[in-house]
């Protein structure tokens, strides 16, 4: 673990001493974020979540999450996964908030998630990004984390970035999901 990570891990855990589960801390916002290298095809590599289980593994296939900007200045936020013979697909509008690479989610009511937030980490925009949502479904806060990729193949380091803004949240290894990439496509 990077120095980094453990200070951001030592002083996360006293801050959680007075906080409940719903009130993490965030990560600080990349000041710098230009949606316009963001944009694009990103292949999702990593999970991690609150309601994550070990058991959860073996349904993750890999899928794709595409982000382009629409003439509205709001994000089309689709992703596509295989599942058995069919291509499922689902998308949400995020609009841009107060903060670089901060969004609001603008889901369908019928969803039955009331509010949502995703905030860009951090990113390279040319091999990977990191990505931290919290949902609200009722008064159930629903935390994940993602690891993005522009193909398979990571830097070096980047797979500890994601473990450690993970453990930020509160996430053991049993809330971690990779895709099973043996023989899998994408849509």
């Amino acid at each position: 673990m990077g120095p980094l990570c453990l200070l951001w891990l030592l002083l996360t855990l006293r801050v959680l001493q007075a906080q409940t589960p719903n009130s993490l801390p965030k990560p600080p916002y990349m000041q710098s974020f230009q949606m316009d290298q963001f944009q694009g095809e990103w292949f999702v590599l990593g999970l991690a979540g609150n309601t994550f289980r070990k058991e959860h593994r073996a349904l993750l296939k890999p899928f794709t999450t595409t982000f382009e900007v629409n003439k509205d200045g709001h994000v089309l936020m689709s992703s596509a996964m295989m599942r058995a013979q069919r291509c499922d697909t689902w998308s949400y509008i995020l609009v841009p908030g107060t903060q670089p690479g901060q969004f609001t989610v603008d889901r369908n009511r019928a969803s039955g998630v009331d509010r949502g937030e995703i905030q860009v980490v951090n990113t390279d925009y040319t091999s990977f990004a990191l990505l931290l949502a919290h949902r609200w479904a009722g008064s159930q806060a629903i935390i994940s984390t993602s690891l993005l990729g522009r193909s398979w193949v990571l830097p070096p380091g980047t797979l500890g970035k994601f473990i450690c803004l993970g453990r930020m949240q509160g996430f053991s290894e049993d809330n971690v999901v990779f895709p099973d990439v043996t023989g899998q496509v994408t849509c």
